[in-house]
């Protein structure tokens, strides 16, 4: 899963011109198994996952855009964070959809408490992204703190898993009911969540929910 939030993103960032002309093609070396679950090259991923390296590339295609008019004060507005923002929330959340499919079967190798846990964090990703929530340093290091320290082992049972604090064990049944609503309205809830943040207001508002939810 973490390729497909960091490889292909890095390739995407190569096609964009982040790094400039490169004199050379970059290709990433093949694991010894499995083989086939990965692309190794621009070329190559975008043969085989257009839309996601289309995604990554315009995330990437926007801060040059933006970088380039920085040189000029009366152009600095031009970057606007919540673009740029959904723009990387668009391509991590294609990269997980793409990617959670695709290793299902190795979920098997891990605790079904820990498997639990990484489908419901998928799917409040997808509820997460759609706020354009802010992924800065000071952000993400704050609410860390109410995700799990550990992987889940066989025995953790919530919402008295005894050595996470009250508000994980909160913060993880919550996802986990957010994740069986979402399944039985078949994918409405999301939906009805994601027409709810489609203007800054209402993005605004989901941010703050989020944020209260998660310090309950």
């Amino acid at each position: 899963m973490n390729y497909y939030l960091a490889i292909i993103p890095f390739l995407g960032a190569v096609e964009a011109g982040l790094f400039g002309q490169l004199p050379y093609e970059i290709e990433i070396l093949p694991p010894e198994e499995q083989k086939d679950d990965f692309c190794y090259s621009v070329k190559d991923c975008w043969s085989r996952m257009p839309k996601l390296m289309d995604d990554w590339k315009a995330f990437f295609e926007y801060l040059l855009s933006t970088e380039h008019n920085t040189m000029n004060s009366a152009s600095f507005s031009s970057f606007k964070l919540d673009d740029a923002l959904g723009l990387m929330w668009k391509a991590h959340t294609s990269s997980i959809a793409y990617a959670l499919p695709k290793f299902q079967d190795r979920l098997k190798y891990i605790s079904d408490p820990e498997a639990s846990f990484g489908d419901d964090w998928a799917n409040a990703v997808d509820f997460i992204g759609a706020t354009h929530f802010s992924t800065d340093f000071p952000t993400t290091n704050s609410f860390q703190v109410f995700l799990p320290q550990r992987m889940l082992v066989e025995g953790d049972v919530l919402p008295s898993i005894s050595d996470f604090s009250p508000e994980q064990n909160n913060v993880l049944v919550s996802m986990r009911a957010l994740h069986k609503g979402n399944k039985l309205t078949g994918g409405l809830l999301l939906k009805l969540w994601q027409k709810a943040m489609s203007t800054e207001a209402g993005r605004k508002m989901g941010r703050k929910l989020i944020e209260s939810l998660a310090s309950s």
